[in-house]
């Protein structure tokens, strides 16, 4: 019999009981281990009653110290335990994850003061475990060596032994190696080119690990956004192949920092080839005997996809601002598309009356064939350019064609929203002057709850907030305040920049300025992002620089007294935004605006985590010269935001 955290009455609807429960929980258990009421937490567990007994989705939009993740946490657990499958909670990122589940994070506390044991387990990405094959190859060809040597020498033993593993647990997490700068960790780290299908270590792989033990937890799975659409987008492929989804069948989803979900929904949609990978892939046909037709027209289509990323190369110009290149189509390029894909529907064919021949592996058949149906899918969008978005990226491997829907939220709806399930948007940004359309409109939802509570504190008193309007002929200016806010603040400060690029260039100016010799700055992508994080928090007079942190970072007192917004968030230089922008009849405020007021409310967000906090922010933008954006800007800036002059 599932355990309940209340007396079960089998008479009596289960959420009117757990709904009971929870709210003595806000009025009584926990006011007695020493936590504030809240009323926003008590207006909030009604509203996501409703969502959980009409198994509706709702937009829960709660200020900052509203304690929303206690909230849906309680829910989400007592209704796992009722329809015995885990509830998934989905963070923008890995940081978030961290965030959750920390020792002295909300799961924790309500374990330790509501006397809960919470089986609460993380389904990682995949780019956060090691990949074995890449660890073999820079363990002998890297650079950094002998770094990996080490690595590869402090794997569990199971993982060297050809033996039969008697006992194994997950290894290999990002987590795992903290001092690892994110560069040396891509030289080890899966990336989507891996082929883990067909891979002879993958039942050694902590990645693979890591599923058989998430699977198995009673309450919650919790991953990011990311992981969570990879599961959507491969459930069907997956199952066809005779694998696992990457996730369990779950009574609940949580979208914590919802408003991010769109992006995490594209990435995950998009298709990325490669012709060495594509090559790879068929060649294994070519180990049994096969019949000569075959043979000729897999020596055809690696021709024709050799042509066309030759072509891809040619026809397309670098983005300022962006590692990505525009693919400029034309004519030529259009037949050499056409061409590929007519070759790999003549391998298709031809693998029909192959594989009544068994002269193929079973199992490598099925892989080469949902390859190449992915390939004519991601194809086939060159048919409708109005619904496509593409780009190329290039390295040291060569190029990468990258094909993304334009609009995922038909997908979505299908897939996500049509179930009947109880699906929260949790944030503190998630509607836009008052109205939740911008979201609800981008994600394909039509029907759903929705309420805003809002912060319990006193921003007026609390915080003092800044604005620069800077001009762009002034850049050594905005350094110099910059760096005097730095020094008058003695640490606790947070940068928060747009893009790597402009924090790597920030980076590369410091050496001009002898006074930022004297300060410790810490820099994202220089080591593991919660190692970063908890540096930081334990060292007062150090600065955080980042980019992905605008979001979830949770640092109350002096470790975090001043935020300094680099630049307004605007939307990348990207083809994804492009072609957004494309789509609106008033790009800048139906595209550009709304985007950036939602992160800069959760960059400034970052400031203040309890009653007791105190502290700066400086928001520094070229647009603030703009009266619209002003106006926008001060809108939701406690009164009083000191202007400064161009700098």
């Amino acid at each position: 019999m599932t355990t309940y955290p209340f007396e079960f009455d089998p008479g009596t609807p289960f959420m009117q009981q757990a709904s009971d429960w929870i709210a003595d929980v806000f009025y009584e258990l926990l006011p007695e281990a020493g936590f504030e009421v809240r009323d926003e937490q008590i207006y909030m567990a009604f509203q996501l009653e409703r969502a959980y007994n009409e198994k509706a989705t709702i937009f829960a939009e709660a200020g900052v110290g509203t304690g929303k993740t206690l909230v849906y946490l309680l829910y989400a657990i007592t209704y796992a335990r009722y329809t015995r499958k885990p509830a998934i909670i989905a963070c923008a990122d890995e940081s978030l994850i961290e965030q959750l589940v920390k020792p002295e994070g909300d799961i924790a506390k309500l374990a330790r003061h509501l006397n809960l044991t919470i089986d609460a387990r993380l389904g990682k990405s995949p780019d956060q475990y090691i990949c074995l094959n890449k660890l073999d190859e820079a363990r002998v060809n890297a650079e950094e060596a002998v770094v990996f040597r080490d690595i590869y020498d402090s794997l569990p033993s199971f993982v060297h032994r050809p033996d039969t593993m008697q006992a194994f647990h997950p290894y290999g997490n990002r987590k795992d190696y903290p001092e690892l700068a994110d560069a040396e960790w891509n030289e080890i780290g899966w990336d989507v080119f891996q082929d883990c299908l067909v891979c002879h270590q993958r039942h050694r792989c902590g990645q693979t690990l890591s599923r058989e033990h998430y699977r198995k937890s009673a309450d919650l799975i919790i991953c990011s956004h990311d992981f969570y659409m990879e599961h959507v987008w491969t459930y069907d492929a997956r199952k066809r192949e005779g694998q696992l989804p990457l996730l369990p069948e779950h009574s609940s989803v949580v979208f914590d920092e919802g408003h991010l979900l769109e992006t995490a929904a594209q990435q995950a949609l998009t298709y990325k080839l490669k012709h060495s990978l594509f090559e790879s892939i068929v060649t294994r046909l070519l180990d049994g005997e096969v019949r000569e037709t075959l043979a000729l027209a897999i020596e055809e289509a690696i021709y024709a996809s050799e042509s066309m990323f030759k072509l891809l190369e040619q026809h397309s110009v670098a983005v300022p601002a962006s590692n990505r290149k525009e693919i400029v189509l034309n004519d030529s390029l259009i037949r050499e598309i056409n061409r590929f894909s007519s070759q790999l529907a003549v391998i298709e064919e031809e693998l029909v009356f192959e594989s009544g021949l068994y002269t193929i592996d079973d199992y490598q058949l099925k892989i080469v064939e949902e390859h190449l149906e992915m390939i004519q899918l991601a194809l086939s969008l060159f048919k409708q350019p109005e619904m496509l978005i593409s780009w190329v990226m290039e390295d040291q491997d060569g190029i990468t064609l990258v094909i993304m829907p334009r609009k995922v939220k038909e997908i979505l709806q299908e897939r996500v929203f049509a179930r009947k399930m109880p699906v929260i948007f949790s944030s503190a940004t998630l509607s836009v002057d008052g109205s939740f359309d911008y979201i609800a409109h981008s994600l394909g939802i039509k029907d759903y709850l929705s309420f805003t509570v809002a912060s319990p504190y006193d921003y007026a008193e609390q915080m003092k907030t800044a604005l620069h309007a800077e001009s762009e002929s002034h850049s050594a200016q905005k350094m110099q305040s910059v760096l005097a806010g730095l020094q008058k603040s003695e640490g606790g400060s947070l940068i928060l920049f747009p893009s790597f690029e402009e924090l790597e260039q920030f980076r590369r100016d410091l050496a001009q300025y002898p006074e930022a010799k004297e300060i410790r700055f810490l820099f994202e992508g220089s080591a593991e992002i919660s190692h970063l994080i908890s540096t930081f928090q334990n060292d007062e007079r150090s600065v955080l620089c980042a980019v992905t942190l605008w979001e979830g970072l949770d640092i109350p007192g002096p470790s975090l007294a001043h935020v300094i917004i680099w630049a307004l968030p605007f939307p990348p230089n990207d083809p994804v935004f492009a072609a957004k922008r494309k789509d609106a009849s008033d790009p800048f405020h139906e595209v550009d605006m709304p985007y950036m007021l939602l992160r800069l409310k959760q960059g400034v967000g970052r400031l203040i985590r309890t009653r007791e906090d105190r502290g700066d922010v400086a928001i520094y933008g070229e647009q603030l010269n703009r009266h619209d954006v002003l106006e926008q800007v001060e809108k939701f800036l406690p009164p009083g935001a000191e202007r400064m002059s161009a700098c």
